[in-house]
């Protein structure tokens, strides 16, 4: 990235078209990966194996992700016209995205850990719960003096224009 491209944050309704086209596409690659490992293990119930088939995901997402971030973006990121890099404006390592990627969880795990233990028959107030949450913490970031992100604050990274 030159030095002279700004390190200016795109704007947050940017940021989370970006985000739910990433969760699409996290989608996507989740329920492949879903499919070859029941397949690859017979899975012949959906609760056998749950735990395993969780971190197989969270494995695989990981790797999709740390991976695009060292390029300077995931494809969502290209289409909306954002980049990723650290503090300095250089391309993440992998040490930092995989850091980052752990961070990222801070957008589903309060609401998720919250309703773990309850038995409910309707899932509207998990899904009320995670968007809540959702807007709630993307809000958060207009409070960062440069508008990121917490995760990406904590993490060292940001997320800037490359638009132009």
């Amino acid at each position: 990235m030159s030095p002279s491209l700004p390190l200016a944050a795109p704007g947050l309704a940017r940021r989370l078209a970006c985000l739910f086209y990433d969760a699409f596409l996290a989608f996507g690659i989740a329920l492949a990966t879903a499919f070859v490992f029941s397949v690859l293990t017979q899975m012949r119930h959906a609760l056998s194996g749950r735990e395993a088939l969780g971190v197989v995901i969270a494995l695989v997402l990981g790797g999709y992700f740390t991976w695009c971030w060292t390029k300077g973006r995931t494809l969502p990121m290209q289409t909306w016209r954002i980049r990723i890099v650290d503090r300095q404006g250089q391309p993440l390592t992998l040490a930092r995205a995989w850091w980052r990627y752990l961070l990222c969880t801070v957008w589903v795990l309060p609401p998720i850990a919250f309703f773990a233990h309850r038995h409910l028959a309707d899932w509207k107030p998990v899904t009320a719960a995670l968007f809540g949450w959702v807007a709630f913490w993307a809000l958060l970031s207009l409070l960062h003096p440069q508008r990121q992100f917490w995760h990406d604050a904590w993490a060292g990274t940001r997320l800037v224009d490359a638009a132009g």
